[in-house]
């Protein structure tokens, strides 16, 4: 584009991300719609405006023999949101594209996998994370957005806060999962996050702003995949493979979702109900 286009792609560009965030959308949906406009501009160096009904033709066909239909039909609705609200121009071809209706059943973890899984996890936030997400049926972005004061310790319950759909709802806290919090809090204290940024020193993660990266949790989670020869595949991550069936419903008696052998490591001591998290096994945040 030359530098009076690329000033008019700015100036839409900007409107686009104004208009998002009025609408309300969450966070992910604003970068994906954001990331779609980016991308249609960066394929044919040009404003959307003066992209032809052909090219866009042209563009989705060769995106869905390089993407997966997901992508393709984020990046149609965002381009739908910025035709409409920005260009004011109506969306005459939404019917080019239409993804097929596929109905897949996932890959689902046994309980003695997960336990797998997080005995060969060797650092101690991502254990605690992987029996957090499983214990409790939470979606990866949930498990990373819990604070301190989301957990209810007389109830043992978790507020889950601005979930999907923007719906918060409760869900119940295993003891185990309980002790593995309390554990983990205990080697960062951090004021606000259970799982804050890991970047620095201990003094730096005690003042982190953000929780843990969304990369690094996918990343740790494929290599130990990887490591324990599993073969099923976890994308998307997390949800549904480590969705417990008693996550969601109200705790009964009994024995803990998960096993207590699932905290052991070859590198830890286990974690059993009787004591605790011994304070030898955390040593590293880190």
């Amino acid at each position: 584009m030359t530098p009076k286009e690329q000033r008019r792609f700015d100036r839409q560009y900007q409107c686009h991300l104004r208009a998002l965030k009025l609408q309300g959308l969450s966070h992910r949906t604003i970068d994906s719609y954001a990331r779609a406009v980016r991308r249609l501009s960066s394929h044919f160096d040009a404003c959307p405006d003066r992209i032809s009904t052909g090219k866009l033709e042209q563009y989705f066909s060769e995106l869905v023999d390089s993407h997966s239909w997901s992508t393709v039909k984020v990046d149609r609705n965002g381009l739908q949101f910025f035709w409409k609200h920005i260009l004011k121009k109506d969306w005459q071809w939404l019917d080019i594209v239409r993804a097929p209706k596929v109905q897949s059943l996932p890959d689902i973890l046994t309980p003695k996998e997960v336990e797998q899984l997080i005995g060969a996890t060797r650092k101690l936030r991502f254990r605690v994370f992987i029996l957090t997400t499983y214990s409790m049926g939470l979606r990866l972005s949930e498990t990373l957005s819990l604070e301190v004061g989301d957990i209810d310790a007389g109830r043992r319950e978790v507020h889950i806060r601005r979930g999907k759909g923007h719906k918060d709802r409760r869900v119940p806290l295993p003891d185990l999962t309980y002790r593995a919090l309390q554990a983990l809090w205990r080697r960062h204290r951090h004021p606000r996050l259970l799982f804050p940024c890991p970047a620095g020193s201990m003094e730096r993660v005690c003042q982190a702003r953000t929780p843990m990266g969304r990369g690094s949790a996918q990343q740790a989670m494929k290599a130990v995949l990887r490591e324990c020869g599993i073969k099923k595949s976890l994308s998307p991550f997390p949800a549904p493979q480590l969705c417990h069936p008693s996550a969601g419903m109200r705790p009964e008696p009994g024995p803990d979702p998960v096993p207590a052998g699932a905290l052991e490591s070859h590198h830890h001591r286990p974690l059993r109900p009787s004591h605790g998290i011994h304070r030898a096994r955390l040593r590293r945040y880190h």
